[in-house]
């Protein structure tokens, strides 16, 4: 098998992202990107898993005949093409990669990264595929991040809130933040026009209003977003914008309350997502006086899939 050669597969719900990247001959916990795909997600696939795949990466392995494809998010789980199974916190990366699920395909090894699973002291379990290897390659982008508690927020469609010790992933928090803002401004009343403009006015406005605002206060104060328009105090196109601030400002403010580790104006809140969404709970974590550090979701995840296929490498 080529070992210097890697397709890291990010295979999530809407949208797969294929990577074929190099990993350094020196140092192979790093990798070079060499190019990348962009196909149908797990739950937009028309002709089965194996068809999509192959059809998207089939110009790599022209090239690249005997290469290592290693897959992660919601093609592990029970919708996906091989359910793999959750591993309870506390995990580290080792444990991610050896409990990886492997199979053959059309002579391709393939391997399935799990996903992880914590429980809070209420009961209530909390899970997450794809997330994780965020978290684990954002542990290798500096030596810091390795000691210590630390406190990181990858915002989405499911934000996750993850606490990390010398490490470990130790435990989690999931808001469906990205998918009520989805439901809300396509299937409501709150949004009558939709617009790919971005207000930051009216978004530090609506986070504003929910910083500010009473507990259990969160279903009135959507409301606001319908009345404000009726009364011309938000303009159609500034209403989507002043609903993101409502709910990332509730995001927020439940991370600030959790009781699974504290925030204060000493902490510093690594993020760790796309541009613009990282900007925004920036934004909102200000507002509230907690100081945050930026991150790119491709760097992460490719840092964790270097991880993981080393060790995978040095098993092999």
């Amino acid at each position: 098998m080529n070992k210097s050669m890697l397709i890291a597969v990010d295979w999530g719900t809407s949208h797969l992202r294929a990577y074929l990247c190099q990993s350094d001959r020196m140092e192979r916990a790093k990798l070079t990107l060499l190019d990348t795909k962009v196909g149908a997600g797990v739950s937009k696939v028309e002709h089965g898993f194996e068809h999509e795949l192959f059809s998207l990466i089939q110009p790599w392995l022209d090239i690249y005949d005997d290469v290592k494809i290693v897959m992660s998010g919601q093609i592990g789980s029970s919708i996906g093409w091989q359910e793999t199974e959750y591993l309870s916190c506390p995990v580290t990366p080792a444990d991610v990669a050896t409990k990886c699920l492997t199979f053959d395909v059309r002579a391709k090894s393939l391997a399935i990264i799990p996903g992880v699973t914590c429980k809070h002291d209420n009961g209530i379990r909390d899970v997450m595929r794809g997330e994780e290897l965020q978290v684990l390659g954002w542990l290798q982008l500096s030596e810091n991040h390795k000691t210590g508690e630390h406190l990181i927020c990858l915002p989405g469609t499911h934000t996750k809130w993850v606490k990390v010790s010398d490490g470990k992933i130790l435990v989690f928090k999931t808001a469906l933040t990205g998918e009520l803002f989805d439901l809300l401004s396509n299937q409501s009343v709150l949004i009558q026009e939709q617009s790919e403009e971005f207000d930051f006015t009216a978004f530090e406005e609506g986070v504003s209003f929910t910083l500010n605002s009473g507990n259990g206060s969160f279903s009135h104060g959507l409301f606001s977003v319908r009345s404000k328009q009726l009364f011309k105090e938000l303009t159609p196109t500034q209403s989507q914008s002043y609903l993101s601030g409502v709910l990332i400002g509730s995001d927020v403010r439940a991370a600030l309350n959790a009781n699974e580790w504290e925030l204060d104006s000493q902490s510093v809140v690594s993020i760790v997502g796309s541009s613009q969404l990282t900007k925004c709970f920036a934004m909102a974590l200000k507002q509230a006086g907690i100081k945050s550090k930026l991150f790119d979701e491709k760097e992460s995840s490719l840092s964790g899939f270097a991880v993981v296929n080393q060790i995978l490498i040095e098993e092999s």
